[in-house]
């Protein structure tokens, strides 16, 4: 090739690429949270098998342990948003809360090879964790629509979902093998420092952020009297949680349900994972197309169905061959996985296009207090089910109640919309 046709060549594959990857600022930002979204794989996997293997937990402390780490979202969510639009610097709050979460993990490896950790530790440690990533993400929803223009934001929100899908094939593999090979606390190291490169990506950004308002009364409910206002906002809010809270009663019990009833060991268990997750790769690959081929609001509405149903092949796994566990584990994670991912992907897109900036961190707060808060205590209930009329049949009531989540959305706007909305005052 002459030099000629180098020349050539470089517009070419540059033209190739998403033209959201083309901005500096966003193209480090995605790398960022794609080293760290890999990271908070290997945690996922990693913590409970902590609470697991290092300490014996029984159903119902699984419960609790799932609870800790979900439940500053129900306390903080709505203080945090109105904080954040009166003070804003949202890039400098995500960069001390990812320092933060680093150093809370490693607290636990830390521990664990003095021979003093404990599961009041693993509480306090995954409480302090959720608490910073209210603060994290109650910021995020507000640093992104200052990266991307609107006409991205399927795209964008496909990148970032993208590198998501992409965390779950690789990262409960890796994580599965760190387990064994360095002890479950050991394996958490790989996310601290993941999230030592996040903040260091968001340090090399200067986005320009929306304006901040002055403190008023009202300013804090002022995000959940939207959502109540919001008709597409609301039916897609009673879905999500209602999806939600089942699967973390679902979620409480699965790792314990798939090592000591089902056998599976934790490699294996992390390969299943893994491998099933790639579902959701193909998830935010084909989203674009379903949104286009179906309309954005039918779309989320089919992905309310997508996510949950393919859970069921979970307790129905129970008394079969190995080869065919394995097998249902591997469907059930790749079917739900790319379901999740249409719902992330067009249900995220939405709501940035509807929000004002204004209101922004306040309504992702108050969101979070709902979508976030029925979680630890659907996990509670997965405890107390779980230890009151066993494992199985807990499994078989959260798979199959998840799916009735869709019928909030039959009613609703979201049945006609075809593009993304115009912003809502």
């Amino acid at each position: 090739m002459n030099p000629l046709e180098l020349t050539d060549a470089a517009p070419a594959r540059s033209s190739r690429l998403p033209a959201v990857l083309r901005e500096r600022d966003f193209r480090r930002f995605w790398m960022g949270e794609s080293v760290s979204l890999f990271g908070d794989q290997i945690t996922l996997i990693a913590l409970p098998l902590t609470g697991v293997l290092a300490l014996h937990a029984s159903a119902a402390q699984m419960g609790y342990l799932t609870a800790a780490e979900i439940a500053p979202a129900l306390f903080f969510s709505l203080h945090a948003g109105a904080w954040l639009d009166r003070r804003g610097r949202r890039r400098e709050t995500m960069i001390a809360t990812v320092v933060g979460r680093s150093a809370l993990l490693l607290t636990i490896p830390v521990a664990y090879w003095l021979g003093i950790l404990s599961l009041a530790q693993l509480y306090v440690v995954g409480f302090l964790i959720g608490t910073l990533s209210v603060f994290f993400f109650v910021a995020y929803t507000t640093l992104f629509v200052s990266l991307v223009p609107r006409e991205r934001y399927l795209e964008a929100n496909s990148l970032l979902n993208g590198s998501r899908a992409f965390s779950f094939v690789g990262g409960p593999s890796v994580g599965g093998a760190l387990v064994q090979a360095l002890s479950a606390p050991g394996a958490l190291i790989a996310d601290a420092v993941s999230f030592l490169a996040s903040a260091f990506t968001l340090g090399s950004i200067k986005p320009v952020e929306p304006p901040t308002e002055e403190a008023a009364r009202g300013q804090v409910k002022a995000g959940l009297l939207y959502l109540w206002r919001s008709p597409v906002i609301r039916a897609s809010l009673l879905a999500t949680a209602t999806i939600n809270f089942f699967n973390f009663v679902f979620w409480a019990l699965f790792i314990l349900y798939a090592t000591r009833t089902l056998g599976v060991r934790p490699g294996i268990l992390g390969l299943v994972l893994g491998a099933a997750s790639i579902g959701g790769v193909i998830g935010s690959i084909l989203t674009g197309r379903i949104s286009r081929r179906l309309g954005v609001g039918p779309a989320f509405v089919l992905s309310c169905v997508l996510f949950p149903l393919p859970l069921v092949l979970v307790p129905l796994a129970q008394g079969r061959p190995y080869w065919l566990i394995l097998t249902l584990l591997f469907a059930s994670e790749f079917l739900s996985g790319f379901g999740v991912m249409i719902l992330d992907i067009v249900g995220g897109s939405i709501k940035t296009a509807l929000i004002p900036d204004r209101l922004r961190a306040r309504v992702a707060g108050a969101y979070m207090v709902v979508n976030y808060g029925v979680r630890p205590l659907g996990a509670l209930v997965g405890g107390a089910l779980g230890t009151w009329i066993g494992l199985r049949p807990t499994l078989w009531i959260a798979t199959t109640a998840a799916i009735a989540g869709v019928l909030w959305l039959l009613p609703s706007p979201l049945m006609r919309m075809r593009e993304l909305p115009e912003v809502e005052d």
